[in-house]
């Protein structure tokens, strides 16, 4: 007996098996994905770090150092370079000395209060003088202190580590800060918190919606009422006695999931015009005119998104015309075409969102 089979049913069938495979394994790992830990999330109240800060010196820079000169103005590049200079029992005047290869800088790091005596951390160097960059420098070694007038705990030295934007003429990159990953080292036990355990969880981002999904997750782990929420940014604990101990319960805690809810904000480097939306974002209707650009968003009609006198696919600048609803990344690929600069892109955000057409936190960096 010959049994025939219908070769479009079996490629429907083929067709709804793959549907289905990717229905039951594809769509949990969708959701682990977005789910992410509470620690990662919240910091408990004893864990909060310890800033540092220091005075130094960033040494071998190509001429972009400080430019004072000793004889003229003195300065405290110059002085800093004769104190240095005096831990070697060198004495030069002050009036010989040139800093243009020197540049004072400050130095700044945040340490966990855990961090042990020789554990290392990065630190962040900024320019204090009218150095032009800092570029190739090295860090001497500079004390770090928790406050101004306390004993150094720390140290920091190394190479600088900045953006590197590929061109040095580009005068929108900043060549004046810098850090340097595992530069600090810490010579001294910080003072640690009593107790190692908190019995309260603070969100890193305060959030109502995100508090709750933290209690809810955490009371069906431990029991009801462990967690209560005590404001959009906090969450207390009330830790069951455990063999355990609390400090492996707060582990315990850390590792649950949630599926965070995501802020509406909106991110802008107004240097180099890079635009970073998080959460749904959709742009409502407006009109926006700044430095020789018109951003028109109108409800429904006829809008090309380009600017208008567009000739020879070169954009030039003028009307930008877009549809309300239209998405935060639409709007800032249209400004781009128009040859905006980041500054006037930040502007016209900013304005979109105090006419109300975006709901979203602006921030401009």
């Amino acid at each position: 007996m010959t049994s025939h089979t219908n070769p479009a049913a079996t490629r429907r069938a083929r067709l709804i098996a793959v549907a289905m495979f990717a229905a039951a394994v594809l769509t949990p790992a969708s959701g682990a994905r977005a789910q992410v830990k509470i620690k990662d999330l919240v910091i408990a109240d004893a864990t909060i770090p310890v800033r540092l800060l220091g005075y130094g010196l960033v040494t071998g820079l190509d001429g972009t150092g400080d430019l004072t000169i000793g004889g003229r103005s003195g300065g405290q590049t110059v002085q800093s370079v004769v104190n240095l200079l005096r831990r070697f029992d060198i004495e030069v005047p002050p009036a010989l000395l040139r800093t243009r290869n020197v540049a004072a800088v400050l130095v700044t790091a945040e340490v966990s209060p855990f961090l042990r005596a020789g554990g290392r951390f990065e630190v962040q160097v900024s320019s204090m003088g009218d150095a032009r960059s800092l570029r190739g420098g090295v860090l001497w070694m500079t004390p770090l202190v928790p406050d101004v007038g306390a004993e150094a705990v720390a140290t920091a030295q190394g190479p600088m580590l900045l953006s590197d934007g590929g061109d040095e003429r580009d005068t929108r990159l900043t060549a004046t800060t810098a850090r340097i990953p595992q530069g600090g080292l810490l010579e001294a036990d910080l003072p640690r918190p009593a107790t190692v355990a908190s019995n309260v969880l603070h969100l890193r981002e305060p959030d109502l919606m995100t508090a709750s999904r933290i209690a809810a997750v955490i009371d069906s782990a431990f029991g009801a009422q462990v967690a209560r929420i005590e404001d959009p940014g906090s969450v207390a604990l009330a830790i069951p006695e455990d063999a355990a101990g609390p400090a492996v319960a707060m582990a315990r805690i850390g590792e649950l999931r949630i599926r965070p809810d995501r802020l509406a904000r909106l991110v802008i480097d107004g240097r180099d015009g890079t635009v970073v939306a998080g959460g749904d974002m959709a742009v409502g209707a407006a009109v926006v005119s700044h430095s020789g650009i018109t951003l028109t968003i109108v409800d429904g009609g006829d809008a090309t998104g380009m600017p208008a006198g567009d000739a020879g696919g070169f954009p030039l600048r003028g009307d930008v015309r877009l549809t309300s609803g239209t998405s935060v990344q639409q709007v800032a690929a249209a400004l781009h075409a128009a040859q905006s600069t980041p500054r006037e892109i930040a502007a016209i955000f900013a304005s979109l969102r105090e006419a109300g057409a975006i709901g979203a936190e602006v921030i401009i960096r």
